[in-house]
């Protein structure tokens, strides 16, 4: 099951977490797009009122009788016209306080102050566009109107009194902090995700940094408890040789030896493991046939007749460590008669090293029984294995030496089921410490061998 292990619950939580807070962001997001609404309809609907109140005459009753009361003042006889005068100045004043003051602070405050940065437009019962306010470049047409209406219901107003009245209607969008809460959760929801899936990435490159370290402290404690039985083996050996001289002894002695100091090549190895090889430019011929030979000599345990063939086309030295490259070699060559039947007739694995762009090519082929498609992308990572009997780390690890050290590139270079596999090791000749390509090196060094 996918929750099973812990790895995947935490993804689960991860994603769940990030679930949960988009839709709780979008939520509280349109509440609070909803009331910002509410307190803008409430606004340009108090802007529409001040024009419909600005249109219409206030307090015509009162101003008529202060008009008729000026006129029996005119009308007055015994009062000096300068005192007249005065009085009718006075009403006058009155009059027009009375009319305007009101009209005056609509107009000032709410109509050419333009307190509401709301895009809003005037529209008459015809449908044309009498006025707009913050609509900044946009053009004025039948659009804008379609789109304000899609946003918000029209507020109708009537202008005038009596039979001059008009009806209008007010069209207004959404305000610019409307528009940026909108895009809010999406951001929200970007950098949140962001955010998780960096913290998912340095977890798993810390898990990965433990890992590896865990390897590396096992292999190179394994190499160091290695070394005491094999330091006493070497006296065991030393001192079989002192006492027995007949050939036979000494020849096995000779044998036991050798696996000694096989162990031992393996148990530095082992100790090499996380540190930063030393590379030496080297020819790389004779230590092929070094691990050739070892394998030779221990073939009749594969229960196997297979031909070893080398061909080196180039004696070029190359930056390489000597321990990690036969290492990396030993790998292949046992992958390679892994992958061969025992029961197979003319079973051949031929190494072919040459050079080519600045690049040095070694070729390792087999007769083996191929590799199906889907599975030459797997085939390096750890723990991946057609054997029943295996880690499935011996080309994952090969990969490590020949990429990560050497800074070569190892890959496929053919393969079907049936007819063997080729794999393709391409180190740098200069040591620059660039990668090559191998597709590059791959399809030119394929053209070449098309056209000869």
């Amino acid at each position: 099951m996918f929750f099973n292990s812990t790895s995947n619950r935490i993804k689960g939580a991860l994603v769940f977490l990030l679930v949960v807070t988009a839709v709780a962001s979008f939520t509280y997001t349109h509440y609070l797009v909803d009331k910002i609404r509410e307190k803008e309809h409430s606004g340009v609907e108090l802007w529409a009122r001040a024009l419909e109140y600005n249109s219409k005459p206030l307090y015509e009753d009162t101003r008529n009788e202060l008009s008729g009361i000026m006129i029996e003042i005119s009308a007055l006889e015994g009062i000096p016209d300068m005192v007249k005068n005065r009085w009718i100045r006075a009403l006058n004043r009155a009059e027009s306080d009375l009319s305007n003051a009101s009209l005056d602070f609509i107009a000032s405050e709410l109509i050419i102050k333009n307190r509401f940065e709301i895009p809003s437009i005037v529209v008459d019962e015809e449908g044309n566009i009498l006025g707009s306010r913050n609509t900044g470049n946009r053009e004025l047409d039948d659009q804008i109107i379609a789109e304000y209406a899609s946003l918000n219901e029209p507020i109708r107003i009537e202008l005038g009194a009596g039979d001059m009245v008009q009806e209008q209607f007010i069209y207004y969008g959404d305000s610019a902090i409307i528009r940026t809460l909108q895009y809010f959760p999406f951001v929200q929801f970007g950098l949140l995700a962001l955010f998780l899936g960096l913290g998912y990435l340095s977890l798993s490159s810390i898990k990965r940094t433990e890992q590896s370290n865990l390897w590396v402290g096992m292999a190179r404690e394994a190499a160091h408890q290695l070394g005491t039985p094999l330091s006493s083996l070497y006296g065991w050996i030393a001192l079989l040789k002192e006492q027995n001289n007949d050939q036979e002894t000494l020849q096995i002695a000779h044998e036991i030896t050798s696996d000694l100091n096989r162990m031992q090549t393996v148990a530095e190895r082992f100790n090499k493991i996380g540190s930063i090889p030393e590379l030496k430019p080297m020819k790389v011929g004779p230590l092929i046939r070094q691990v050739m030979e070892y394998l030779e000599r221990r073939m009749p345990q594969f229960g196997k007749h297979v031909t070893l063939s080398l061909d080196v086309r180039s004696d070029r030295r190359v930056p390489i460590n000597q321990e990690l490259f036969a290492w990396a070699m030993e790998n292949l060559l046992k992958n390679s008669l892994d992958a061969i039947d025992a029961k197979s007739r003319n079973a051949r694995v031929h190494i072919e090293a040459h050079e080519h762009n600045n690049s040095y090519i070694i070729d390792v082929s087999d007769t083996g029984k191929g590799i199906e498609k889907r599975n030459k992308k797997e085939i390096f990572n750890p723990g991946y294995s057609t054997k029943k009997r295996g880690w499935g780390l011996g080309l994952s690890l090969t990969r490590r030496i020949v990429e990560e050290y050497h800074k070569g590139k190892i890959f496929v270079h053919r393969t079907a089921p049936g007819e063997g596999t080729t794999f393709r090791m391409i180190f740098p000749v200069q040591g620059n410490g660039k990668k090559p390509s191998s597709e590059h090196n791959g399809r030119q060094l394929a053209d070449k061998k098309e056209t000869s």
